[in-house]
């Protein structure tokens, strides 16, 4: 098939084509506007590749919530390949297929099992996956296909999405635009539509209206006549040009019979294509088989192994065309034709689309659905069906706890307005004390996961005291919510949700003594707001060892992003890696949105401490995405932290200033705190001792004395040495001293030996810089590390031991320059220089060397 001026694209696919099958792996967006030809350019990319197999997928709008639908479409005729492969990812497909019962797999390890599905049919022959209206896929089918997308090697498999606009999941893949034909090519594609004269000047009007959409050249002169052309052209606009092309198919619809008309709206509703199901349901319904035939006579339809539809608008005209009697009834042919045990989920979202007012059997259908969807990982699928449920339950009392629980599971894919939505419905029922202390809670949660800002102490510490002689499991968790809340709001806290009020009505509750891990944690955290670091961490290290024997499940999810971040305030290092890497898997595997930007945001500064620049890198795109896709407020605390590490002032500055002004235009101190320590590392790399110093002070004064804090103390006290003053060094020094003795740790330890060694002369500095050395050797600490050799070269050329000197510097500027801290290695390269030694500038064309 030629496609008329298309020339270029086609000739983008057929490379993909070549490539394939020469095992080099593709991957490709086909972006545009309805209409546009991006479903032509697969049909053409399909037709080419008859030497490949072909997997195919399309985005359904009403699918949207159902997890792994689209996945499902794509990966089903290849499932007799799954005993190939091994037994963790064969369980893990097993489990989001249905075809196993068990807990919801990692999603990276779906993801995984995907790739290494296509690698086997591959292996048999090249592949080629193309997945239509990629915009409407599933968020768990989306992310799984974006995760093999881009961990393609050298396979011979493709895949081609087609979407309207390039969604979050599908980041980072090649893209090639689809834009409207050129004037000479629209104008001959009109033209050979026309079934009419037209004037020239509206000719050209349509072409230029169209802006060059292919299928709007193409149907609109089926639909309209001239007159209608030239009265309703001069007023379409680009944004509606979608719906035009809908109505001209709905148009197309009351030209075919009513047999053909029910098959289209049969297939619209069964979005699988399988056409088994199809005709199964449409013998029930008493469509003759010659439907299919008329159907594709008139280009709409063509039904063989799979269903398709001429293009996504003709199923979308189809259904919305629909009187909602005929959906119903489409819909109950469909629910009764599948089968209750492979596929209760579909069969019970087709029963809740028949149905035609409140029905309880439907509803608890749909309960049912849920809890497999979230045993599955699809939060966002549960969420769906606990909605539908509520829709179809009459009984007030149930009403209102399924608002309350479908409210709770939207909060947690972070669909803050649909929750809202929710809880206004359960508030409408009538509720117990402890309902209405739930929605309470639930309001106060989304304040705080919408905004992190500084109302949401006062409303948290309020929902839970109402809960707490009603439900002390759930109390609990508002208080932890609570405390969180408050560590955000820090500095910038309201005075009933300061910190001191938190940490007072937290111990009061605890009084009696730590019970659960939680308990303890809270009581550590209580104990941190209100006398600091050293007199809380053996609490806090405690919480962290009780914590460690708890299987984390779905709920210590809520309270995880608390634990990990306790690691770094009491300096465990070995921790902190252990629970960022099991909360970033968790918020992964179970579709938490709400949960994964603070999952790894605290992930990213373990690797950044650790020198891994282009993994935190990867990780902060990852939270960035996922804040965008949350619409959750969130200071970027790690593109921050990753700017100043390497140590170029001007862009540094301008995240800095921006990570600043966000954070206080939504009342997050805590992200003051992140910026000032930011600033303070920043020029201490850039040996500005002086702006260092006030910017230190300002990290340092935190309320909540949280760990950004103390990395505060560090800053403080070497920009203090450098300018002189002893004693505001000597205060610090003492104060870190104190912490990193409760800590007993090496990072911690060696951290103080390095700070207390700037403080020292002679024989003592000299002993307590190796010891630094030989602490932070011990840990994976490379920043503190190499910090600690650049601070011993310093001083040892300041001790005129030139010869010792150099040793340490070199090592230190090859360990930033190998690590990307461009700053801390220029500081290093000129004290080697200093030393009468040559240093090589590192620039982009000498990193790779390096």
């Amino acid at each position: 098939m030629t496609l008329l001026g298309r020339d270029d694209e086609c000739a983008a696919l057929d490379r993909l084509l070549a490539d394939v099958r020469q095992c080099r792996s593709r991957s490709l967006i086909l972006r545009g506007e309805a209409g546009i030809g991006k479903t032509a350019l697969l049909t053409h990319i399909v037709d080419s590749a008859s030497d490949l197999t072909v997997a195919r997928a399309g985005g359904v709008e009403s699918e949207m919530e159902l997890a792994f639908a689209g996945l499902h479409q794509l990966c089903a005729p290849m499932l007799d390949r799954l005993p190939r492969l091994p037994a963790p990812q064969r369980r893990a497909l097993a489990v989001v297929f249905g075809l196993n019962v068990g807990a919801a797999p990692d999603r990276f390890l779906v993801g995984l099992a995907v790739l290494s599905l296509l690698s086997t049919v591959a292996d048999e022959r090249p592949l080629l996956c193309v997945v239509d209206d990629a915009h409407w896929l599933d968020q768990a089918s989306a992310q799984a296909l974006a995760f093999v997308a881009r961990r393609l090697l050298a396979e011979p498999v493709g895949i081609v999405f087609a979407a309207r606009e390039r969604t979050e999941e599908l980041q980072h893949l090649s893209e090639l635009e689809v834009r409207g034909l050129r004037t000479a090519d629209a104008r001959a594609l009109l033209g050979s539509a026309l079934r009419f004269r037209l004037d020239e000047r509206i000719r050209d009007r349509v072409v230029a209206e169209t802006g060059g959409n292919p299928l709007a050249l193409l149907e609109l002169p089926r639909s309209l006549t001239a007159t209608e052309l030239e009265g309703r052209f001069g007023m379409l606009g680009a944004q509606d040009l979608s719906g035009h092309l809908e109505e001209t198919f709905v148009r197309r619809l009351d030209e075919i019979s009513d047999d053909a008309r029910r098959l289209l709206l049969l297939a619209a509703a069964e979005p699988i294509g399988d056409a088994l199901l199809l005709w199964r349901a449409a013998e029930r319904l008493g469509i003759a088989p010659e439907a299919a035939d008329e159907a594709e006579a008139h280009g709409l339809l063509a039904v063989d192994e799979r269903v398709r539809f001429r293009h996504p608008l003709v199923r979308s005209a189809a259904y919305r065309s629909a009187p909602v009697r005929e959906r119903r009834t489409v819909h109950l042919a469909l629910a009764e034709t599948t089968d209750r045990e492979t596929d209760p989920d579909r069969r019970a979202w087709h029963l809740a689309a028949a149905a035609a007012g409140p029905d309880e059997q439907v509803a608890l259908e749909l309960e049912r659905s849920a809890g497999r969807a979230r045993a599955r990982g699809g939060r966002a699928a549960a969420a769906a069906f606990l909605k539908r449920a509520v829709a179809l339950t009459q009984d007030p009392a149930r009403r209102a706890e399924r608002s309350l629980a479908a409210a709770q599971a939207s909060v947690q894919v972070a669909d803050f307005e649909g929750a809202l939505s929710l809880l206004a419905t359960a508030h409408a029922e009538p509720l117990d004390e402890l309902q209405r202390a739930r929605v309470d809670l639930l309001r106060a949660e989304i304040a705080f996961a919408s905004n992190r800002g500084s109302t949401a102490p006062a409303l948290l510490l309020r929902a839970a005291a109402r809960i707490e002689p009603l439900d002390a499991r759930l109390a609990r968790a508002g208080y932890v919510e609570a405390m969180s809340a408050a560590l955000f709001a820090a500095r910038m806290a309201g005075p009933d949700g300061g910190v001191r009020h938190v940490a007072d009505a937290v111990r009061a509750r605890t009084a009696s003594g730590p019970g659960t891990p939680a308990d303890a944690l809270l009581d550590g955290w209580a104990t941190l707001f209100a006398a600091g670091c050293a007199a809380a961490t053996p609490t806090l290290r405690e919480a962290l060892t009780r914590f460690r024997d708890v299987t984390a499940g779905e709920e210590e999810l809520q309270l995880l992003w608390l634990v990990t971040i306790t690691a770094p305030v009491v300096w465990d290092d070995a921790q902190w890696d252990a629970l960022s890497t099991l909360h970033v898997d968790l918020a992964r595997s179970s579709g938490a949105l709400s949960e994964l930007p603070l999952a790894l945001n605290s992930r990213t500064y373990v690797h950044l401490f650790r020198g891994e620049l282009e993994t935190a890198e990867a990780l902060i795109d990852e939270a960035r995405i996922a804040t965008d896709a949350t619409r959750a407020g969130l200071t970027p605390w790690g593109a921050v932290a990753l700017e100043v590490l390497r140590g170029r002032e001007q862009e540094a500055a301008t995240v800095l200033e921006a990570g600043a002004a966000d954070a206080t235009r939504r009342g997050e101190g805590i992200g003051l705190t992140v910026v000032n320590w930011a600033r303070a590392l920043l020029y201490n790399t850039l040996g500005m001792p002086d702006r260092a110093l006030a910017a230190a002070r300002a990290a340092v004064d935190c309320p909540t004395n949280s760990g950004a804090a103390s990395w505060g103390m560090v800053e403080l006290i070497e920009a203090a040495a450098r300018l002189g003053e002893g004693q505001a060094a000597a205060e610090a020094a003492g104060r870190f001293a104190d912490i990193a003795r409760a800590a007993e740790t090496d990072w911690a330890l060696g951290v103080d030996a390095r700070s207390r060694a700037l403080l020292s002369t002679g024989a003592g500095a000299e002993e307590l810089y190796r010891e630094a050395l030989e602490r932070l050797g011990r840990c994976r600490m490379r920043l503190d590390a190499a910090r600690a050799q650049l601070l011993y070269g310093e001083w040892l050329r300041r001790e005129r031991r030139r010869v010792d000197a150099r040793v340490q510097l070199r090592a230190a500027h090859d360990q930033f320059a190998a690590m990307g801290m461009d700053g801390f290695a220029e500081r290093a390269r000129k004290e080697l220089l200093a030393t009468g030694a040559k240093a090589r500038k590192r620039t982009l064309d000498t990193r790779d060397d390096l």
